[in-house]
């Protein structure tokens, strides 16, 4: 079952996002340095779609998922939306076509949607992004927004690291009084792991179960069509979705 802190502290929320926006400040061109390419299950994703999409990538890191679209003669337009100033710096300095661009922008803040006005696209893909939003409420604005900027037959689709599926990664879990924080702050799922390359760094992130994204789904006008399991070792270390809006399911069937 999973549990909630249905109104999770607000000072809690923004420590947990600190957390995060120091790791990548710190350690960006270390974690960039380990994103050279896409996963297996992004990969998958990408080599299916027809081609043509307006793409919008949150989290789009140092922009390897754009990257890959051109080498697939990708003609839609991408364009890729990130917090972390090193990571953007990184994407940018790849050569890209005149359809793709990157922005700065922070998905926790109230209006990150508004600098597309009214540009609408056919995906929004969240590729290990979700994984790093604190609390049931922030996670439903982000994908609350993100809806909004889909057309009617838009698609969002999104992956989350499942670490507790390697014994490797469980051992770099972290007590959470190590940031002076109680376990009871806290939501299931939520954890703290180390970083040692380049230093010594922790970042937060939360173990999605399929169930908690189908319920986040349903809740959202959303309604999931395809889940898989891809990357690392057995091919467990993501938990990929692909989600459709509820409304336009409805009207064709």
């Amino acid at each position: 079952m999973d549990v909630y802190n249905l109104v999770m502290d607000e000072r809690t929320i923004q420590k947990l996002l600190e957390i995060n926006k120091q790791f990548y400040q710190n350690f960006g061109d270390e974690f960039s340095a380990t994103r050279g390419r896409i996963q297996p299950g992004v990969r998958s994703i990408l080599e299916n779609l027809d081609g043509n999409e307006n793409i919008l990538d949150l989290g789009c890191g140092n922009g390897e998922v754009a990257k890959q679209l051109v080498k697939l003669g990708h003609k839609g337009t991408y364009t890729g939306l990130e917090l972390s100033r090193s990571l953007l710096k990184a994407a940018n300095g790849k050569e890209h076509p005149s359809s793709t661009r990157f922005l700065h922008g922070d998905l926790a803040s109230k209006d990150w949607d508004q600098q597309f006005g009214e540009d609408q696209f056919d995906m929004v893909f969240a590729f290990a992004t979700l994984h790093h939003i604190p609390s049931i409420l922030l996670r439903k604005q982000i994908i609350t927004k993100a809806k909004r900027l889909l057309t009617p037959k838009g698609s969002f689709i999104h992956s989350n690291w499942q670490f507790l599926n390697s014994p490797r990664l469980k051992g770099r879990i972290q007590p959470w009084s190590s940031v002076g924080m109680d376990d009871k702050e806290l939501d299931e799922g939520d954890y703290l792991l180390d970083w040692k390359r380049g230093g010594n760094g922790l970042r937060y992130v939360h173990h999605f179960s399929e169930s908690e994204l189908r319920s986040i789904a349903n809740e959202t006008g959303f309604q999931v069509y395809k889940s898989f399991l891809s990357d690392g070792y057995e091919n467990r270390l993501g938990l990929y979705q692909l989600w459709e809006l509820t409304d336009y399911k409805s009207m064709n069937t």
